[in-house]
């Protein structure tokens, strides 16, 4: 036994090491008889993991590595990935392009080409075969050129260009759809003056 004065004992329990395996849990959703949710894992470097637990009590990494589940929309991210009918699509950090993943699906396909575009807060349009997302467009050098856009999903295994369906405002978040899938409703907002509407 060693004595140190007070305040100068080394303790072997650091907060890197209590961080190192501490896996973070957000966003769950559940799609039919599945739960899904991302699983924030140091020990792979901070990777974002889409995760799915089955009906029989089985959990899944639904996105292998190196995929990282995260946005960069505003700069903070937002929802990252939408489930339906058992098919995720993701958009993945290195290069915020959208990607689809199926349950029987070992690697993700892209959906979208490479583009200086980063999508978040998806939503799955069953009624026209398409998902909703917020765009925000790098592409032009300066600001970025935010919207709302679609794309389709059909998972034909070819990527899509987006077709912008709001735009003109400096902010968009949250497109959601009636329960029939006949009316789409967003918040937007400008920088001056932070005004916001529907």
């Amino acid at each position: 036994m060693r004595t140190a004065p007070y305040g100068s004992w080394k303790s072997p329990i650091t907060s890197d090491l209590i961080v190192s395996r501490t896996v973070g849990l957000s966003s769950p959703s559940v799609d039919g008889d599945d739960i899904y949710w991302l699983e924030s894992r140091p020990n792979e470097g901070g990777r974002s993991v889409l995760v799915r637990l089955d009906s029989g009590g089985t959990k899944h990494d639904v996105t292998p590595a190196p995929f990282n589940v995260r946005t960069r929309v505003h700069e903070y991210g937002g929802g990252a990935w939408v489930v339906d009918r058992g098919t995720a699509l993701f958009c993945n950090f290195q290069d915020q392009r959208l990607y689809r993943v199926g349950k029987s699906q070992a690697d993700p396909s892209p959906v979208t080409p490479a583009l200086q575009v980063r999508f978040a807060d998806g939503v799955f349009d069953r009624r026209r075969n398409l998902t909703i997302w917020v765009m925000e467009d790098h592409s032009g050098g300066g600001d970025a050129v935010n919207s709302i856009g679609a794309i389709s999903s059909g998972g034909d295994g070819q990527p899509v260009e987006p077709v912008v369906l709001v735009s003109g405002n400096d902010f968009y978040s949250y497109p959601r759809l009636s329960p029939d899938g006949s009316r789409l409703c967003w918040t937007t907002w400008n920088h001056h003056p932070m005004n916001y509407c529907c």
